[in-house]
């Protein structure tokens, strides 16, 4: 679920809990060139003020008018379809051939929302169950692999951190990636057994685990939706950390340094019990190269990478990192608290 989505249920419940009446929209099934993706919502209040999307602005319009003038979801949730034939499809602007079945739902308490953002603000991921007859939700945890699910009678969708990202280290650079890494849907977990970091790290929601990297990355188990990114400049703690989750199904596994301090890191891997294939897992440097400098400029790099490789995409070739000496300007320098 991304910030927009979580964005869409803040305001909703904003407006419900300020008296207006509220409609909350969820895509559940789409055919074709779909402009937006299953899960997607949009939250329409009853004077027609809206926040968020299902299709990009080609059915919202319609969507409006309907929840206005109470035509569906006056009392319960519906089911709306748009664009079942190519006819219908080009009359509401959607792409040839595409189709969207978007459930409405009239949000009150019984909709569990205020419970659910509770939930999502503590990191927590919740699936929501809803019973299209009696329009009441129910909330359980949910678990990596949940899917959304609608058989026409029940609607299960899953809120919350989709993705997983380990962070070795609680320095500067740290602080920059987990804000951002939370704006893109990460549940972050932050692994650092040094004292002097330890007492400085103060981040609302986020907090820190003191234990070794390697017993914690084993314990984390990490799976395809997971991430981890080595920042110490300390091998005794960054070794550790990728050894076990160069073994793992991670998805991206990247250490911060130059060229030379990686190849240097890849030669003590070979030590280890890490094969010559794990080994050529690591992404190191670190992110795609833009010229980053700065902190926020590193993590911004860091993050676009594990973008690429979360969709599947090739690294552009003017994002190829050079042959260059180390600079330490890139480094991160801690600074006492």
């Amino acid at each position: 679920m991304d910030s927009v989505d979580i964005e869409v249920l803040r305001t909703a419940e904003g407006w419900r809990k300020s008296g207006q009446r509220v409609a909350l929209g969820t895509i559940v099934r789409t055919w074709g060139s779909a402009p937006r993706p299953i899960g997607a919502m949009v939250a329409i209040r009853g004077d027609g003020q809206i926040v968020g999307s299902v299709s990009g602005g080609c059915v919202e319009d319609d969507l409006v008018d309907k929840i206005k003038t109470r035509a569906v979801a006056a009392s319960k949730p519906e089911l709306v379809v748009y664009g079942i034939t190519n006819a219908e499809a080009t009359r509401w602007g959607l792409p040839c051939g595409g189709t969207l079945e978007i459930v409405i739902e009239p949000l009150d308490q019984k909709s569990g929302i205020e419970e659910l953002l509770k939930r999502i603000g503590a990191q927590q991921l919740v699936k929501r169950r809803l019973d299209m007859d009696s329009g009441r939700a129910t909330l359980e945890p949910g678990r990596w692999q949940d899917v959304l699910e609608f058989d026409g009678r029940i609607l299960s969708a899953v809120h919350g951190p989709r993705w997983r990202l380990v962070l070795i280290g609680a320095g500067q650079l740290t602080r920059y990636l987990t804000e951002m890494a939370r704006m893109l849907d990460y549940h972050v977990v932050v692994v650092d057994p040094r004292e002097e970091y330890a007492a400085g790290w103060d981040l609302p929601g986020v907090p820190i685990d003191r234990g070794m990297p390697d017993d914690i990355v084993r314990e984390l188990n990490l799976d395809g939706h997971s991430a981890l990114v080595a920042l110490t400049h300390d091998p005794k703690l960054d070794d550790l950390a990728l050894m076990e989750a160069l073994k793992s199904a991670a998805f991206y596994v990247g250490a911060i340094g130059s060229k030379k301090n990686n190849d240097a890191r890849r030669e003590r891997l070979k030590e280890f019990d890490v094969s010559a294939e794990e080994i050529a897992r690591l992404r190191g440097p670190v992110g795609l190269y833009i010229g980053s400098k700065t902190p926020p400029e590193i993590a911004l790099a860091i993050l676009a990478e594990m973008t690429a490789v979360r969709h599947g995409v090739s690294e552009p070739s003017w994002a190829a990192k050079p042959e260059r000496r180390f600079d330490p300007s890139a480094c991160e320098v801690k600074t006492p608290t």
